[in-house]
């Protein structure tokens, strides 16, 4: 998947210390696309929309 249009934000949780930060981009067509932000050309999870909406039901 191509990711180069991704606009990474990062989690309103993740702590200023530079500890456990999350990105999430949500800007692509159909998907979102989570990153460590300590490792940006690292791994990148690719889910749904909708298992994303459901995901963050779950999580609050």
């Amino acid at each position: 998947m191509d990711l180069i249009g991704a606009e990474w934000r990062k989690s309103s949780r993740s702590g200023s210390s530079g500890g456990q930060c999350v990105e999430v981009a949500v800007n692509l067509p159909d998907v979102v696309a989570v990153r460590d932000s300590k490792d940006p050309g690292g791994p990148v999870l690719v889910v749904g929309s909708e298992a994303w909406r459901r995901f963050l039901r779950f999580a609050r």
